[in-house]
Parts: structure tokens; C-alpha cells; sequence
């Protein structure tokens, strides 16, 4: 059995930063999409704003939640390195091919 004893706490960051920007675009797109159909609902009545909203969330909510990610990992590596020191880390037995 081996074990973690750390975690590279820029790595973490980074894959995490990632997973946010890519999370991020997901829903910004999924928002995009909602506004779109409600703008569409609504006629001329709003619906350019709730349109502009909605590609709005397609460039804010990538960075959000990327620079969000980026935070959380390297403070989840950071937590982990701190335990992992204290109990000695997490056992995982590794494949020979």
C-alpha cells in the first residue's frame, strides 16, 4: 500500500481552476440558452436585455468559477497536506502493467 503524503498545491489549483472554467462555460451557455427563450417569450419587451444576460453569464461565469476553483484547490491541497501530515495520508495501492 502507498501513500499520499502531499499534494502539489499548484497543480491542484490549477486542475481545479480548470474544472471551474470549464463548469463555468457549461452553465454560462445553459443561461445564454434560458435567457434567449425568455427574451423570445417576451417579445420586445425586455428581451434583448435578458438575451444580453444571458451572453453576459457566457463570459463572467468561466472566470468566476475558474478563479473560484483556482482558490478552493489550493486551499483543499493546502488542508490536505496539513491532515495528511498528522495521519499520514491517504493509502492507495498502485497497478504493475
Amino acid at each position: 500500500m502507498t501513500k499520499i503524503k502531499s499534494l502539489d498545491v499548484l497543480s491542484v489549483a490549477k486542475v481545479e481552476g480548470l474544472l471551474g472554467v470549464i463548469l463555468g462555460l457549461v452553465l454560462g451557455i445553459l443561461f445564454a440558452l434560458v435567457g434567449a427563450g425568455i427574451s423570445g417569450m417576451l417579445g420586445d419587451q425586455g428581451g434583448w436585455g435578458m438575451m444580453g444576460g444571458g451572453l453576459f453569464a457566457i463570459i463572467l461565469m468561466p472566470i468566476m468559477y475558474g478563479i473560484g476553483g483556482f482558490i478552493s484547490g489550493a486551499i483543499v491541497a493546502w488542508l490536505y497536506n496539513l491532515v495528511a501530515g498528522w495521519i499520514g495520508g491517504i493509502g492507495i495501492e498502485l497497478e504493475n502493467k
